[in-house]
């Protein structure tokens, strides 16, 4: 017998994984001097929150430590469950070496369990459609084999585009040199981001003005949206008349899109900053990067 567990860096609503039974990690972060843990919006202070880092406020986000995943996942293999864990990006955060750490001492303990950790090489929702679509498997009674399977096609078919506001922002989260940022800065550049297929961030293509970029998003959902079975997710930081926008350009070409709007959680927010849009959806594969 196994359980599907999921991390709040995959920014599932709280409603939806309530919905579906799927129970999850949830990822810590800072600011004000106080710490937190993202609920996926349950109680989630976001007017605060945003305000805060408008204001000059730098959150920070933190690694669980092994001792911390070792109390979660002990209440599982003490019931004598396996674990079928859907993670972000690993390339994204040193936190899956202290997951490891954790798996070490819990199987000196739990010799007879185990834990699968399948990487869905995405973060936000790019991370929570998979998070989605597994526990809609086995919710339908496949097995973790069968989920890993379906999950190693579905993973190359999740398309994510985002703008951030301010790249200082990425900056400042090493996700950005600080020449680049700067540059980017006093050339009013907007690059549109994506994963690759080892789930690191990279430049899609750059466009300069913000419109343009939404623009731009829209039209790679309009020209590569297969399928209606599943969401299209458009995001916002804190911006929600230009994620409006954006779902209204996807509408006017593509009416049948199943559209759903949410707002991002300060995990991902402390590092893309207020006024990132994006949006995520299934295509025939990845984005193949125009920047190299």
């Amino acid at each position: 017998m196994s359980v599907l567990i999921c991390d709040a860096d995959g920014e599932l609503w709280y409603t939806r994984q309530e919905e579906l039974g799927l129970d999850y990690i949830k990822m810590p972060y800072s600011y004000g001097g106080e710490e937190y843990y993202y609920d996926l919006g349950k109680n989630t202070d976001f007017k605060k929150f945003y305000a805060a880092v408008r204001g000059g406020e730098v959150p920070k986000t933190m690694a669980l430590n092994p001792d911390e995943y070792v109390e979660i996942l002990e209440k599982y293999f003490s019931a004598g469950q396996d674990v079928l864990y859907v993670s972000f990006s690993h390339a994204m955060s040193g936190t899956f070496e202290h997951l490891n750490t954790a798996l070490k001492t819990l199987g000196e303990k739990y010799p007879e369990r185990k834990c699968t950790v399948f990487d869905t090489k995405a973060i936000s929702l790019g991370a929570g459609i998979q998070m989605e679509y597994a526990a809609e498997l086995k919710n339908g009674g496949a097995s973790d084999e069968e989920i890993i399977s379906k999950l190693e096609e579905f993973t190359d078919r999740v398309a994510v585009y985002f703008v951030v506001d301010d790249l200082m922002h990425l900056k400042r989260g090493g996700r950005l040199s600080g020449v680049a940022a700067f540059a980017g800065t006093l050339l009013s550049l907007k690059p549109i981001l994506t994963f690759d297929e080892k789930g690191s961030l990279k430049v899609f293509e750059k466009i300069s003005g913000k419109r343009k970029a939404l623009r731009k998003m829209a039209d790679r959902v309009v020209e590569e949206l297969t399928g209606t079975e599943y969401s299209v997710y458009i995001i916002d930081a804190d911006c929600k008349y230009e994620g409006d926008s954006l779902a209204e350009m996807i509408r006017e070409k593509r009416p049948e899109a199943k559209i759903v709007r949410q707002i991002v959680g300060p995990v991902i927010g402390a590092h893309c900053g207020p006024g990132t849009v994006g949006v995520i959806f299934i295509a025939d594969k990845r984005p193949i990067l125009l920047q190299k």
